[in-house]
């Protein structure tokens, strides 16, 4: 009972103390379109880098800003404009190399994005890599990594580098249909320029489940955490899930669906669900995710919809608790924009929250915001 009540506590500690940003604190992040946001913390400088699809007359191209003062405030330092982005280009990530990879040294960042989905009825999409040494400023194209063999898309790419020091890039496939309406896959590279033959992740039968938006963190134990949606499973709708490998390279039986995330009460985010690390909690970290749309068991958008994020203290295990998103979002429904795969980052060593989310206002428009309290 002592170490219930602790317990209790103890998250309700963490919930009161966290102060949302309200709607009117927001920020724009950049101006005109804007959506797909990513946030990344420097490794070494401690700088934040922030990535997004943006538009402008030459098609769509990723701004990328920096912070320096802890979420307060961004700059833009550079931008990566593809050529194909002419014809298309969406659900972009960026990461920070943790070790040397081929002639990547440690520190290097890596940004991927899905190009061309908008050239046609005889398209080919491809997940382009571009490579900055220099912290964000400048690019230099890289590899593609995979390109669709059909007219069918590959997209939300994610990297990371398992404990071997192979470079794997995971995402969603849809080009083998008829059989799975969608799978996630893998390809690894030892230098960022030669790719391997792609890797089922996750694929699930019946062919209409849609396994998709895949998200990975290395855990404080060495382990890594793999988040990711599945749609159109059983009775349930865009489910966020997660499993856990020990080396971040072998993921186990890909029919496994892994474990669904979910609060006591059988909330949940339905679709473009993303997890950050945080400090905090007996094992040292807590995953805080935020998704699109906040509902109940029965896929009811509930009163604080675009106001939540969900947070768990056990590696992802049995429930999840609320905890108040910094950034408010209004107008969600399901669609590219609004709190579609918003992220999150630890800011002020880890007591606070910084959140890049997207609203529909007179176009799809970006805006960052701080809570208090983590």
């Amino acid at each position: 009972m002592r170490r219930l009540l602790s317990v209790v506590l103890s998250l309700t500690a963490v919930a009161s103390l966290l102060t949302p940003a309200r709607a009117a604190e927001r920020q724009l992040l950049v101006p005109g379109f804007g959506a797909y946001p990513r946030l990344i913390r420097l490794e070494h400088s401690g700088r934040i880098i922030a990535t997004l699809t943006s538009e402008d007359a030459g098609g769509k191209f990723a701004p990328v800003l920096e912070s320096t003062d802890e979420g307060e405030s961004f700059h833009r330092i550079g931008e990566i404009r593809d050529p194909d982005g002419r014809s298309g280009m969406c659900c972009g990530t960026v990461f920070e190399l943790p070790e040397r990879v081929g002639e990547l040294r440690a520190g290097t960042l890596l940004w991927a994005a899905s190009y061309r989905q908008d050239a046609g009825p005889q398209r080919r999409v491809g997940i382009r890599v571009w490579a900055s040494e220099d912290g964000g400023h400048s690019w230099t194209f890289l590899s593609e990594a995979a390109r669709s063999h059909n007219i069918d898309g590959i997209w939300e790419p994610e990297f990371t580098v398992d404990a071997g020091g192979t470079l794997w890039l995971h995402f969603a496939d849809e080009t083998q249909a008829p059989k799975y309406a969608q799978v996630l896959n893998r390809v690894a590279s030892t230098d960022g320029v030669t790719w391997g033959t792609k890797q089922l992740t996750v694929a699930i039968p019946p062919d209409r489940v849609r396994p998709g938006m895949p998200i990975v963190r290395r855990l404080p134990d060495g382990r890594y955490y793999f988040a990711y949606e599945i749609c159109n499973y059983r009775d349930r709708y865009c489910d966020p899930y997660f499993r856990i490998s020990a080396d971040g390279a072998n993921w186990g039986d890909p029919a496994d669906p892994g474990t669904r995330v979910e609060t006591a009460s059988g909330n949940y985010f339905q679709h473009a669900q993303t997890i950050t690390l945080f400090p905090g909690g007996p094992n040292g970290v807590r995953i805080v995710m935020v998704g699109q749309i906040y509902t109940d068991a029965r896929g009811r958008p509930q009163p604080q919809n675009g106001q939540v994020l969900l947070a768990n203290d056990d590696f992802g295990s049995g429930d999840w608790y609320e905890l108040p998103a910094p950034v408010h979002i209004t107008g969600i429904y399901n669609n590219f924009c609004p709190n579609y795969s918003s992220t999150l980052l630890p800011v002020d060593d880890g007591r606070n929250v910084l959140e890049i989310a997207t609203e529909d206002n007179s176009g799809c428009k970006a805006y960052f915001g701080k809570g208090s309290g983590f």
